[in-house]
């Protein structure tokens, strides 16, 4: 076996909906903090804060809806319901590990960048042991600009001493992949189902898309 992909010295890849299918628990998790405030839930704001860094997403739900908790008891709240379902529930998108595995024998490095927090990166850790696998692993947190500017896959590149264009990028939103275009990275698009109104346009803008990751093994 091996990796059809050529030129190519680093894997690069965002988290939620891409390595892990875990997009249709935010749905819930909103909807759940709306009603308990008794503010209708806007199914559009999850677009909205499609590639805001974790910081970002809790400041702006905090604006767009009035809330009148602080930033950290929001925090606080979101990641109460969220840590159980990412160490017990989520689980790899399909063909996923087995790629990373690939990519491991084939000498080709991997990395991470996720608008998702640290704690609730830790306990996706807990479930899918994935961090064997990453070189570098990285927050939007800590960059300036989060998604859909390069930032973040530039640090990866940077920490992994690879050019960026040596790299491909696996996304599975339109901010992503407009990120790892703006890196001067080869991307390719991932099917998720909460993304399939856009998939169209994720197919426009990508170097491939895929629904598997094994596509990409030989």
């Amino acid at each position: 076996m091996g990796i059809k992909l050529e030129n190519i010295d680093a894997a690069l890849f965002d988290m939620d909906g891409t390595l892990v299918d875990s997009m249709w628990m935010w749905a819930e998790i909103d909807r759940e903090m709306m009603e308990k405030r008794g503010i209708p839930f806007d199914r559009h704001f999850q677009i909205e804060i499609e590639g805001m860094s974790y910081n970002q997403t809790v400041a702006y739900m905090k604006e767009r809806f009035g809330l009148k908790d602080s930033i950290d008891e929001i925090k606080a709240e979101i990641n109460d319901l969220a840590m159980e379902k990412y160490e017990f529930e989520v689980t790899y998108k399909p063909g996923a590990l087995d790629f990373l595995k690939e990519c491991r024998k084939a000498g080709i490095k991997c990395g991470m960048s996720t608008s998702n927090s640290e704690e609730l990166l830790s306990a996706c850790e807990r479930n899918l042991h994935f961090m064997e696998y990453f070189q570098s692993v990285r927050t939007t947190n800590e960059v300036e600009n989060s998604k859909p500017f390069p930032d973040c896959y530039l640090l990866n590149a940077g920490d992994l001493r690879v050019e960026p264009s040596r790299c491909v990028v696996f996304e599975d939103i339109i901010p992503g992949i407009r990120a790892g275009i703006a890196a001067g990275m080869r991307v390719y698009a991932v099917k998720d189902d909460y993304s399939v109104p856009v998939e169209d346009e994720k197919r426009r803008l990508s170097d491939g898309f895929i629904s598997d990751f094994r596509e990409l093994i030989i």
